[in-house]
């Protein structure tokens, strides 16, 4: 009788175990606590210092290491029109973050430049290509980043609402759209065993439609962005969006890209893109110290209680004014960058502890 309930014992633990691993998230255990530093081997080369909380100086990876950043996202253009960003900076960027301990996360614009909703041009050395021969640069192109930068997690396209690589992959020429996804998406798939594709939108009005759209593509995890200033100002609807997107299409889920602002001032002469309190969620979010970490507080709240939820990345966390405060073609983000005007950082880093 005692061995019959041990035996009974045993099957009930390989049951629960079953259980736990099918309700799991499929991508990962961990919560994604992330940055966009895309800039930083630029900035790195002016030789600009980092400073802790208490503003002595250090390193910047190692300081974002200690305070709980787990995974690093990164962009990557074809063709730009210097090395960064480029294949070449991104790959060894990459590797210096592996040696630290990183996750990496490559955002594949499939440009020579900024792409997002509005903008999505077409690499240079691809146009004119025939529609098969536009295919197979697709594909060979990302199956030399998945086997040369290995990344743990890709990006097909950058905020790809509109579809990507116009004009042959707007998102109105579905039939095309589809093709050109499913062909990057497969060249990851068949040359990795453990990288993680994610499919990038930005905001959450229509974010419905455009998952409905790409139902049947082979993909791990849904990314939105969200900026009060472009995505609108209520954390509600976000929730709400999160939790049905999750549940309806069965995937993983995280916020790609979000910041907030801990001034309305300014460092350099460069133009911000938030500098007004209208563009904030107000009285909840003021433009403060305490406002911006009160924010990514709340964003890694949502996450953590979303459907499928599994975690959140910072954009523009390294974006200080750092080619001085004359500089008219530096940062327009420095206010919301996750160091101050001195470039010490702010008390939002600590919230990137996954606790």
């Amino acid at each position: 009788m005692k061995k019959i309930t041990q035996i009974a014992y045993i099957i009930f633990l390989f049951f629960i175990s079953c259980t736990k691993d099918e309700n799991s998230s499929p991508v990962t255990k961990d919560f994604v606590s992330a940055v966009d530093i895309s800039q930083y081997p630029e900035i790195a080369s002016s030789n600009i210092s980092f400073k802790d909380f208490n503003g002595n100086q250090k390193d910047l990876l190692d300081l974002l290491k200690e305070n709980g950043v787990n995974t690093i996202r990164l962009r990557l253009w074809v063709n730009p029109v210097d090395e960064h960003s480029g294949f070449e900076e991104v790959k060894q960027f990459s590797q210096v973050l592996k040696l630290k301990g990183f996750k990496t996360w490559l955002t594949v614009h499939y440009s020579d430049t900024w792409a997002d909703p509005a903008n999505q041009q077409m690499p240079s050395q691809w146009e004119g290509l025939s529609y098969t021969s536009l295919k197979d640069s697709v594909y060979n192109y990302t199956k030399k980043v998945v086997n040369q930068i290995n990344p743990d997690y890709i990006q097909i396209g950058n905020e790809i609402n509109s579809g990507f690589l116009h004009p042959i992959g707007k998102i109105n020429n579905q039939d095309n759209f589809l093709d050109l996804i499913k062909t990057g998406c497969l060249a990851v798939r068949q040359n990795s065993s453990n990288c993680k594709i994610i499919l990038h939108y930005a905001g959450i009005q229509n974010s419905d439609s455009f998952f409905s759209i790409v139902k049947y593509v082979d993909y791990d995890i849904i990314g939105l962005s969200y900026y009060p200033i472009w995505h609108g100002k209520s954390i509600t609807q976000l929730k709400q969006k999160l939790q049905e997107l999750g549940k309806n299409y069965n995937k993983s889920i995280l916020i790609a890209e979000t910041a907030y602002p801990f001034t309305l001032d300014w460092n350099d002469w460069t133009n911000n893109v938030v500098g007004q309190n209208s563009q904030l969620i107000l009285p909840d979010y003021p433009a403060t110290n305490e406002g911006q970490k009160k924010f990514i507080h709340d964003i890694k709240s949502i996450m953590k209680e979303a459907e499928n939820g599994i975690g959140f990345c910072y954009w523009g966390a390294e974006l200080i004014a750092w080619k001085g405060n004359q500089a008219t073609n530096a940062s327009p983000w420095e206010n919301q960058a996750i160091f101050d005007f001195n470039n010490k950082a702010l008390p939002v880093l600590s919230e990137f502890k996954n606790e």
